[in-house]
């Protein structure tokens, strides 16, 4: 028996994201406890529970970085100005978000050191060191730390000054190599946010305006939130033999000659708790997915006064805890209203209610978050009930995060097409044909407010033209407004 009470309005502190947007995220990070800020502007403290949600996020993309042949390492903290100027457009791409450390103690330091905003540089110090035969080749490294981005414009998880991330840099003997490492670890974020966080993303190759800083190629997964605005959920990155030039990093191939290696980096960071919070929370708080979310389902025991009511809600938390599911019962004093509310803030993904009826009657009513629906069940094999639940609200996130995303996507001829969709129907991804030029990659933007996204790996033919120039096009590119 199932029963859909989704219209009702249970946490009335958060602000409608239709009302606004931006008041109504902040409302969430603050309200679900999953932040709190800092005395340092840009900076905040990941509390407790937003940070068991990166946890969760860490612990299962370790595992998969891990099954792919990666081993985990960490480097300083500290970069000196005079490795960070080894490679040219590298320093000048990051210049403007460095912090600098001048004094050590009370002495001003001779070469004064960047506070980690990126660790290739560090990487390829210590690659210079240890590669220098094709037996030492690859080297398939990742760390987990954090960095520090000097940025204008804050907001939490989604651009701060520090913020967490992981970062994979692996050195290759071959090009061909290198190329598969990007393309291969692209796909593995990929799988991650739709698999893990039910969040669809658009796999493609960034403009030669828009790569990382000394890359020959970037490469991108780009997600659609709520809104209508992009956010970059991922990179993967193929340096060439840039890097390896620059730092002076040769190894003897089998030919006994002296070659340059190819160099990958990759990463993702706190950002993609924004993107959860973006993709699938509505005005009663996060939603989260299953696979990520601290805790999968809370006990919610009626009338616990009532004897033998307490005794079976823990019995069933063993049990559900047993099979693998990650359970919190709720035994405070809070009346169950209360605690409704609070699990819907904190996007608990199913909640579990039971009282004295239900005990007599061998059944409890799970309610799952993403729609509210209700559902009588036994409590015979309770935990594979649960998982079904678990698995619904991840099929059911994902269902609705790509009906947004295609709702919202709009192919375009023409840049007045583009602003005639942008005005009409709201923000969202724009599909239209490029000539490869970027002075019409600036003019899009300029013109309609949207910027290039990515090349997509999966190309449409929208016209034979740029949307811009009119010239025969190179590419289809997705254009948007981004985070």
């Amino acid at each position: 028996m199932a029963k859909n009470n989704n219209n009702q309005k249970m946490v009335e502190a958060i602000t409608s994201m239709d009302e606004d947007f931006a008041k109504w995220y902040t409302d969430i990070v603050k309200k679900a406890e999953l932040i709190e800020y800092t005395s340092v502007k840009g900076c905040m403290v990941i509390r407790p529970y937003g940070y068991a949600i990166w946890e969760n996020i860490q612990k299962i993309l370790d595992g998969m970085f891990k099954a792919t042949g990666h081993e985990n390492v960490c480097m300083p903290m500290f970069i000196p100005e005079s490795l960070l100027q080894k490679e040219k457009d590298h320093v000048e791409g990051f210049a403007p978000e460095v912090a600098w450390v001048t004094m050590g103690g009370n002495e001003k330091l001779e070469d004064r050191l960047c506070v980690r905003p990126t660790s290739e540089t560090l990487f390829c110090e210590h690659y210079a060191n240890i590669v220098h035969s094709y037996r030492d080749l690859p080297k398939l490294y990742n760390q987990w730390v954090s960095v520090v981005r000097w940025e204008k414009t804050t907001r939490p998880f989604l651009r701060s000054r520090e913020f967490l991330w992981q970062e994979g840099h692996t050195i290759h003997a071959t090009a061909e190599e290198a190329i598969e490492e990007t393309e291969k670890m692209l796909n593995v974020y990929t799988e991650f946010c739709e698999k893990y966080l039910a969040m669809p993303v658009i796999q493609g190759k960034k403009t030669e305006s828009d790569k990382f800083a000394g890359a020959v190629s970037t490469y991108a997964i780009e997600a659609l939130m709520h809104d209508g605005k992009a956010l970059q959920a991922g990179t993967s990155h193929y340096f060439g033999d840039g890097f390896a030039k620059a730092f002076g990093i040769e190894y003897t191939d089998k030919e006994n000659k002296k070659v340059n290696p190819h160099q990958t980096s990759w990463g993702v960071t706190t950002r993609l708790i924004g993107a959860i919070i973006m993709t699938h929370g509505d005005d009663n708080g996060l939603v989260l997915p299953p696979a990520v979310a601290p805790v999968q389902l809370a006990i919610i025991p009626i009338a616990m006064h009532k004897e033998g009511v307490l005794d079976k809600a823990n019995a069933l938390a063993d049990e559900l805890r047993a099979a693998g599911i990650r359970v919190k019962l709720d035994d405070s004093d809070n009346s169950a209203g209360w605690k409704f509310a609070e699990y819907e803030m904190k996007g608990v993904p199913v909640r579990l209610e039971i009282g004295p009826k239900d005990i007599e009657n061998n059944q409890c009513v799970l309610v799952t978050r993403h729609n509210r629906e209700k559902t009588v069940v036994s409590l015979d094999n309770l935990a594979e009930e649960v998982q079904k639940k678990l698995t619904e609200v991840h099929d059911g996130l994902y269902a609705k995060a790509l009906e947004n995303r295609e709702k919202r996507t709009y192919a375009c001829k023409t840049m007045d097409e583009i602003i005639k969709a942008l005005e009409e129907k709201g923000d969202g991804f724009v599909k239209a044909m490029w000539c490869g030029e970027e002075a019409c990659e600036d003019e899009v933007k300029e013109k309609t407010g949207v910027g290039s996204r990515c090349i997509p790996l999966k190309q449409e033919h929208i016209s034979d033209v740029c949307v811009c120039c009119g010239k025969p096009a190179k590419h289809m590119v997705y254009w948007g407004k981004a985070y």
